[in-house]
């Protein structure tokens, strides 16, 4: 996983505590580890997430995760400090993953790909199966989306970004963003119709 690759902290410091992503990218810039090593802990865990959705297998994710922080590290020179780190880090997650989908096909199906039952699923079998069926369904719902319109709908719902950073990420404007969700949503919907 990305902590196996970050050394500890500096004796008595804090990884980079709360200075902004900005400051710290310069720094890993100029040849600072920790300051790197701050904006890995800082964002690891929200690229994985998001790896994962695009990708649909763990190990997958981690390898994209990986490889877009040695890719960050290479570019950080690049990095123009006018754009946010993040929207910088999410864009070269997301172009990773579509390089690790174009060139081998997923090893499980969505459809296979099954949310834990919350709770004490063994005392209501019903309800688990019929989470499963839905979180099936879901899959496939999402699977059949074009993958402007499912990226759009990972990064607002899933990841939480403004349609500004969407935008940025993806390489479009607000306006195409705003579209493709709208378009998401509402074949998700009806999708999901029998679901409700």
């Amino acid at each position: 996983m990305i902590e196996r690759t970050v050394s500890p902290p500096p004796e008595g410091g804090l990884w980079g505590g709360d200075l902004p992503d900005g400051l710290l990218a310069v720094r890993a810039a100029e040849g600072d580890d920790d300051s790197f090593a701050a904006l890995v802990r800082r964002h690891g865990s929200s690229l994985l997430a998001l790896a994962r959705c695009m990708l649909g297998n763990p190990q997958d994710a981690e390898d994209a995760v990986q490889d877009a922080f040695v890719s960050a590290w290479r570019r950080l020179p690049e990095y123009r400090h006018g754009a946010e780190f993040r929207t910088w880090m999410y864009r070269i997650t997301v172009n990773r993953c579509l390089t690790m989908r174009r060139r081998r096909p997923p090893p499980l199906s969505l459809d296979a790909v099954v949310e834990p039952a919350a709770g004490d699923a063994w005392s209501q079998p019903a309800r688990s199966a019929e989470q499963d069926a839905a979180t099936a369904a879901l899959s496939r719902a999402l699977a059949g989306l074009d993958a402007g319109q499912r990226l759009c709908w990972i990064l607002r719902e899933v990841q939480g970004l403004s349609y500004k950073e969407i935008a940025h990420v993806t390489r479009t404007s607000e306006q195409t963003a705003r579209g493709r969700l709208f378009r998401a949503r509402r074949s998700l919907q009806e999708a999901m119709g029998p679901w409700r």
